[in-house]
């Protein structure tokens, strides 16, 4: 059938338009990272109380930026640039997941082995668990446990990656096996400490031969003290009563596969080239497809979406070592990264061809998950909101919230309660089945708690009231808790423990033993 000579020079006419209208539609999108970013970062750096953020988009195989803001340390002079280093911490997941389905690729193992197949000493809590758990069930973290876990023990602690391993046993699950997604850093090490069961290399080594190396990510590093020696590293920044101050890095080098990378935006920028090209990078492939395609499907619904924010996703799933969800009809691959005085975000786009990294030098801001959604709208041309006023808004509420708990503590404190025991009694060492053991002290009337597998964190306790006590830990990432007691004919017989959510959700129980 011929067509219609008009609807023939309509056609014509359409097509000598449609270089315009492509120009037009790339600049429209381009608009907010040209003209915008640098305003918006310092703006909601500010509101956000961030002393430094890096910032790496990579779109259709090219870099369009790569750039730093702000300063490493608050108060000191030293600009963050795009060779400036950031505990990324979770966001090695994704180095450690595409790792082993490499070696699946390569069927040097199986995702789907049972990790006592490799590591005939695995114990977990429960019997079935044990027998049945594969490597695929670590790196999508479906073994029962609950949100951060055990990370009380695991977290900056001076246990090594193997004696970490030998007491996943201790750690009771909260839900039934594969019954519901459970995020589990001590899941991801396991997992990552089969590769040198497997290569003869270890887990860092692989990393860097296979992704740092060839990807010349130069100033990349897998290890804490690297992170030590750099002197173009950020420092590590929180909020304390609402106002930043620097704390302690947090070695976490026995936590590796989960969480040890240090990484700056320009690396980085190669890290995302290669996931948006199909795992090549400078035209050699780095990552076989089928492996990159394995890493980033979904293995586990993580939770349903009820954001009013964004009612356009309808699924948010895990891969292995990524985050998946659907926004506005296209697949977002991303995962987060948080360690004390820092949080992070990486982020691919496959369909927009879109790469974006965040990273910033304080653990209390929601800048860097909202950045990255703000740079997403300005790519796919969706309505502009400032999500990061909107979850600065929401945090807070939360934040208000905390203010308010802290200060009526204090005021109990200030009150002098009457103790039903005297402090003598609180004096003593105290044991938890998973951590292990605990020591009270009273050193100049002051009743002090310090934690045998953390040496350099303590606690100062004072008494509220209806048995329970207040506890300021000497590193401000684990929070101001109370803790209830227990006592027993005039004595202290038990201790509940708990630390800010950030590093742990659970409540430990510690037994007085002496």
């Amino acid at each position: 059938m011929k067509k219609n000579p008009t609807q023939k020079h309509f056609i014509i006419a359409l097509l000598s338009l449609f270089p315009f209208f492509t120009t037009y539609h790339a600049e429209a999108q381009n608009s907010f990272i040209n003209d915008s970013l640098d305003i918006y970062v310092q703006r909601e750096m500010s509101r956000w109380q961030i002393p430094g953020v890096s910032v790496a988009i990579v779109k259709d195989g090219k870099v369009v930026v790569s750039k730093g803001y702000g300063v490493k340390e608050n108060g000191k002079p030293g600009n963050v640039d795009e060779n400036t280093l950031f505990m990324i911490a979770s966001n090695t997941k994704a180095f450690t997941g595409t790792s082993l389905a490499m070696l699946d690729y390569e069927k040097r193992l199986s995702l789907d082995d049972k990790v006592a197949k490799w590591m005939p000493t695995f114990q977990l809590y429960d019997e079935l668990a044990t027998r049945e758990t594969t490597i695929r069930d670590l790196l999508c973290h479906r073994i029962g446990l609950e949100t951060f876990q055990g990370d009380f023990l695991n977290w900056g602690s001076n246990l090594s990656r193997k004696e970490l391993i030998d007491r996943f046993h201790l750690h009771k699950p909260t839900y039934s096996f594969r019954s519901k997604w459970g995020y589990c850093n001590l899941a991801f090490l396991t997992a990552g400490e089969i590769i040198p069961l497997v290569t003869d290399t270890s887990w860092d080594d692989y990393i860097y031969y296979h992704f740092l190396k060839p990807l010349k990510m130069n100033h990349t590093s897998t290890k804490f003290d690297m992170l030590l020696k750099d002197e173009n590293a950020c420092k590590a920044h929180t909020l304390v009563e609402e106002k930043i101050v620097t704390i302690p890095y947090a070695s976490i080098d026995n936590l590796g596969p989960a969480a040890s990378i240090n990484s700056c935006v320009k690396d980085l920028s190669n890290w995302l080239l290669m996931n948006i090209d199909s795992g090549k990078f400078e035209g050699n492939t780095i990552v076989p497809w089928q492996a990159l395609f394995n890493a980033r499907s979904s293995q586990m619904v993580e939770r349903e979406p009820r954001s009013s924010l964004f009612p356009s996703t309808h699924f948010i799933t895990y891969g292995l070592g990524w985050e998946l969800e659907d926004y506005k009809g296209r697949k977002i691959i991303y995962h987060g990264g948080g360690a004390d005085g820092f949080v992070t975000s990486t982020c691919i786009v496959p369909e927009e061809k879109l790469g974006i990294a965040v990273l910033t030098n304080t653990d209390a801001n929601g800048f860097y998950e909202a950045l990255r959604k703000q740079i997403i709208d300005a790519y796919i041309d969706a309505p502009y909101r400032n999500y990061s006023a909107i979850y600065h808004q929401r945090r807070k509420g939360s934040s208000d919230q905390e203010q308010k708990q802290l200060k009526e503590w204090k005021q109990l404190v200030s009150k002098k309660n009457k103790m039903p025991v005297t402090d003598q009694s609180f004096v003593g060492k105290y044991r938890n089945d998973v951590y292990g053991l605990a020591e009270i002290k009273n050193s100049n009337g002051k009743l002090t708690i310090y934690f045998e597998h953390h040496p350099t964190l303590a606690g100062t306790l004072e008494y509220l009231e209806n048995n329970e006590m207040l506890c300021s830990f000497s590193i401000p990432t684990y929070g101001t808790k109370s803790f209830p007691f227990e006592t027993a004919e005039g004595k202290v017989k038990s201790i509940i423990i708990t630390v800010n959510d950030f590093i742990d959700l659970m409540e430990y129980p510690f037994e007085k033993i002496n």
